[in-house]
C-alpha cells in the first residue's frame, strides 16, 4: 500500500495552532502530537501538521502518512514558500509535502516546478500541491505534483474567504485531473465532508473544528454575543 492508498476516502486531521495568533496556547510540538495521536485514535488516516518540529514529534506518536509542511511570511505565499522549506519538512519526517502551487510570486523568484525536482530529487517525500484555481491544478500536475488540495480557494483573493468549502471546485478539479484531489479548507462538519467524498474527493482534510479550542471557542462566543439577553437585548449591544 502507498502513502496515497493509505489516505483513500478517509479523513485527515490538521493539526496546527491559529497562524493569526502567537500566544495560542497550543502552539507546542508536544501538545499538537498529543492532539494527533488523539485524531489517530478516532480513526483519522492522516495527519496534517506544520513545522519540522511538529511533524518530527508527531511522526514518533502516529502510524499514519504525515502530511507537512513550513509556514514562513506573513501575507503571500506562506505554505512552505521555498524548495527549502519543502526539502525541511521532508526531512523532518513528513511523507507527503504540502506546498502553495498558486499563480503568485514566490519570495526565492523560484517556481513551483523547482520545489518539486528539489522534494523527489533530494527526498522520498510526494509533493501535494495546495491550489485555489482549477487553471492553478492543471499547472501543478504539469509540474510534477503527486496530488492536489482545494486549500487556498477563497483565500488568495480580496476580502474574507466564504465561510463554507469550495465544494464545486473540488468536483471540477476530480473531473479533470489524474492525480488525486483532495479536499481542504473550510470543512466543519460531517455532511460537508460526505459532500466532499460524493464530489469526487480522494480524501478530506478538517482542521480547527476539531483540533483548535482557540478557534472553537471564539465560534461560539461569537454566536452567543448576537443572541438575545433574557430582557431581550443581543449580549453584545
Amino acid at each position: 500500500m502507498t502513502v496515497l492508498d493509505a489516505i483513500r476516502g478517509g479523513l485527515v486531521i490538521s493539526c496546527q495552532p491559529l497562524p493569526d495568533d502567537p500566544d495560542d496556547p497550543m502552539r507546542d510540538p508536544y501538545v499538537q502530537a498529543r492532539v494527533a495521536a488523539a485524531a489517530v485514535r478516532g480513526g483519522a488516516v492522516g495527519i496534517r501538521a506544520n513545522g519540522t518540529a511538529d511533524i518530527a514529534a508527531i511522526r514518533k506518536l502516529v502510524d499514519v502518512p504525515v502530511i507537512g509542511l513550513v509556514k514562513d511570511g506573513t501575507s503571500g505565499v506562506m505554505i512552505t514558500p521555498t524548495a527549502q522549506h519543502a526539502v525541511a519538512a521532508a526531512r523532518a519526517g513528513a511523507h507527503i509535502v504540502a506546498v502553495d502551487a498558486t499563480d503568485r510570486p514566490r519570495p526565492d523568484g523560484r517556481t513551483f516546478a523547482d520545489t518539486v525536482r528539489a522534494v523527489h530529487d533530494e527526498t522520498d517525500a510526494l509533493v501535494l500541491a495546495d491550489v485555489s484555481t482549477v487553471d492553478e491544478g492543471r499547472a501543478a500536475v504539469d509540474a510534477g505534483a503527486d496530488a492536489v488540495a482545494t486549500t487556498l480557494s477563497g483565500y488568495t483573493a480580496a476580502g474574507p474567504p466564504p465561510d463554507g468549502p469550495d465544494l464545486d471546485l473540488v468536483a471540477r478539479l476530480a473531473a479533470l485531473l489524474p492525480v488525486p484531489v483532495i479536499a481542504e479548507g473550510r470543512y466543519r462538519d460531517a455532511e460537508q465532508i460526505g459532500r466532499a467524498l460524493a464530489a469526487g474527493a480522494y480524501a478530506v482534510v478538517a482542521g480547527n473544528a476539531v483540533t483548535s479550542p482557540l478557534w472553537i471557542t471564539r465560534r461560539l462566543v461569537s454566536a452567543l454575543a448576537s443572541e438575545p439577553t433574557p430582557g431581550g437585548e443581543p449580549r453584545n449591544g
